[in-house]
């Protein structure tokens, strides 16, 4: 699995302003709903917020991966934002996250929703990825560092 294959150019957000938790996962979901025209952002946020209900995302060193299994997904789909300003989170670390995944998949995807899970956190346990996501305010160098 690349994450080219389930992330766009354009669910990249660099520099976003949220205020909490629930604004960073309503960015999320609004931007994977508008890549997908099958599905609500209010499904996308309910997917998201069932699966935080279960415990919190947030690995630490200021990442989460929010996602969830969407019951009418047809495809797995993916955004990407940074904050401006750390939020918290309810992170593992107790550290404010700036850097979220969100990671949709359909309800039948479960080895695909793993591997694909297994993948970001290896990518986000790299330290020089991190820096490098954290140093650039540009979609398209986010986009290239995600990809890459």
């Amino acid at each position: 699995m690349n994450i080219s294959d389930i992330l766009s150019p354009e669910c990249v957000l660099p520099d976003m302003d949220c205020h909490s938790k629930k604004d960073a996962l309503d960015t999320l979901a609004k931007t994977i709903a508008d890549s997908d025209s099958s599905i609500s952002q209010t499904e996308v946020f309910d997917c998201l917020i069932a699966r935080e209900r279960l415990g919190s995302t947030g690995l630490g060193n200021g990442i989460a991966i929010p996602h969830g299994r969407l019951k009418n997904g047809k495809s797995t789909l993916a955004a990407f934002i940074q904050l401006d300003t750390p939020i918290d989170y309810d992170a593992v670390d107790n550290a404010p996250v700036d850097l979220l995944f969100a990671l949709i998949v359909p309800e039948d995807s479960t080895e695909e929703h793993l591997q694909t899970l297994a993948t970001l956190a290896e990518m986000f346990s790299d330290t020089a990825t991190l820096r490098k996501l954290r140093r650039t305010n540009s979609s398209e160098r986010i986009y290239a560092i995600l990809t890459g």
